[in-house]
């Protein structure tokens, strides 16, 4: 540094600058479409007590008139009959008009409430058409309104999704945690992490910007401890996304073992129900058979499989079919339970199968990590195998609160902390992929040449997988096959 201390030039650039970044409205565009207004019935199919239809666009104005009969106060509910075509009354019913922008896709928005015949819906959607055709009112296309919802910033895109997550919810744990997330949550602490890297990304352009001057200013603005910080963080958000994950998406386990050694019991015993047939005869099950539980409001998608051996010992083309099939749900299994029978361990001819079996199962896994070996019939031959591994009796219930424990751990569940969000497995991608840009950036941060470049350049990258989440980067490809899987309504 020069005696006379730092430049006014580089003093200015070592203030905070504004960079510009595209956000949702410039890397999302409006198509044709998105102006269009759309209709649908927003309830389930079938009959109940009260049925929805509601109608997005920019002015409804001939739909209220029409199908109402008169103006409506904005968000008042208003009793009244909704009028055919032909002046005959559909139903009686509420009407509510909830002006834009103050809605729930950010456009106007009409919802009437009737009863919930499907016959009536259906005559009051054909109403909603036939008034609204002039200004060009369509069918909604699945998830078009939740839609509409995120290009008029009204939800980000993880608000968005955990919409549909929320209804999808299978476990009152998932639906606690998709709440969560659709009031902000998750992409609260993805927008923390994103203002981080920007405040971050502007310290390292500002250096970039004035190279003459013998400033350093990541030294002087802590810009490792900085980044330390950030990666700490992120690796805090990501432990918490997956298990987020694993509460949304469930765990598919899968029983395997050879013929008769008592998976389907074992599967009737977790669900607790006779989901699967069970005798003494060999090679029961055919084909694969599956249920879901919950474990500490975890899904556990549970499949029975066919009997394992050897295919040419198999007593049929069907036996040899569903041999093939067990192997292929097995590959997909995020945990393999071999069931052992140790009422027919030492038989010469069953020791062989298990062994090649196991030999199988072992290499199809990684160092094992999915395989996990639990011995059934506890209650008849207790004793203790030579391998290690869970005792049970699918019959008595004797073991099963310690294998469902065994399975959670299997697949990197956790005791969930307070305030779990939900995420998905494209947000543990995107979390994942900031990560590793970030430990990048810090190896060329630490680097005694200065890599700035490749530092400025691993930091945008981790800024752009971040915004892949909220949805400011996001391909509207993506986008498209998000909202696609909503249901049509939302």
């Amino acid at each position: 540094m020069r005696a006379g201390g730092p430049s006014p030039r580089a003093i200015q650039a070592s203030r905070p600058r504004p960079v510009r970044f595209r956000g949702v409205r410039e890397n999302h565009a409006m198509l044709p479409r998105h102006h269009e207004p759309i209709v649908a019935v927003a309830t389930a199919p079938g009959r109940g007590a009260v049925g929805i239809v509601r109608v997005s666009g920019r002015d409804l104005t001939a739909v209220i008139d029409a199908v109402c009969g008169k103006p409506l106060a904005p968000r008042h509910a208003t009793y009244l009959l909704f009028v055919g075509g032909d002046a005959e009354p559909i139903d009686q019913g509420l009407a509510i008009w909830f002006p834009a922008p103050h809605s729930y896709t950010g456009e106007a928005v009409l919802e009437l409430q009737a009863h919930g015949g499907p016959v009536v819906l259906q005559l009051l959607l054909a109403r909603c058409l036939e008034a609204g055709r002039g200004i060009g009112l369509r069918l909604a296309e699945p998830g078009e309104f939740t839609e509409r919802a995120f290009l008029n910033d009204k939800l980000d895109l993880a608000q968005a999704e955990a919409v549909s997550d929320l209804i999808d919810a299978s476990t009152e744990a998932a639906a606690r945690s998709a709440r969560r997330s659709l009031s902000g949550a998750f992409s609260t602490q993805i927008n923390a992490l994103r203002d981080r890297l920007i405040a971050l990304r502007m310290l390292v352009e500002a250096t970039l910007d004035f190279p003459e001057e013998e400033i350093d200013f990541l030294e002087k603005a802590n810009a490792r401890g900085r980044l330390d910080g950030v990666i700490t963080d992120l690796a805090s958000v990501l432990a918490r996304a997956r298990q987020g994950a694993l509460l949304r998406e469930g765990i598919k386990v899968v029983l395997a073992g050879l013929p008769n050694v008592g998976k389907s019991s074992l599967l009737n015993a977790l669900a607790g129900a006779e989901l699967a047939i069970v005798t003494p005869i060999p090679g029961t099950t055919r084909d694969k058979i599956s249920g879901t539980i919950q474990i500490e409001g975890v899904p556990i998608h549970v499949t029975d499989t066919a009997g394992l051996r050897d295919p040419r010992d198999a007593h049929d083309e069907v036996e040899r079919i569903g041999i093939a099939r067990s192997w292929a749900e097995i590959e997909t299994a995020d945990a393999v339970v071999f069931l052992h029978d140790l009422t027919r361990a030492g038989q010469p001819d069953y020791d062989d199968g298990e062994r090649q079996i196991a030999a199988q199962l072992a290499g199809m896994s990684a160092n094992g990590a999915r395989l996990l070996h639990v011995f059934n019939k506890a209650d008849v031959a207790p004793r203790s195998p030579e391998r290690p591994g869970l005792m049970l009796s699918a019959r008595t219930g004797q073991g099963l609160a310690e294998l469902r424990r065994a399975l959670l751990e299997q697949a990197g569940w956790q005791a969930p902390p307070e305030g779990l969000f939900i995420a998905r497995a494209r947000h543990v991608q995107a979390l994942g992929r900031t990560e590793e840009h970030l430990v990048l950036a810090r190896s060329h941060a630490a680097r005694a040449d200065g890599a700035l470049d490749l530092l400025a350049e691993e930091l945008r990258l981790a800024h752009d997988a971040l915004g892949d989440i909220t949805g400011a980067f996001t391909a509207d490809d993506l986008l498209g096959e998000i909202f696609s899987r909503f249901c049509i309504g939302k």
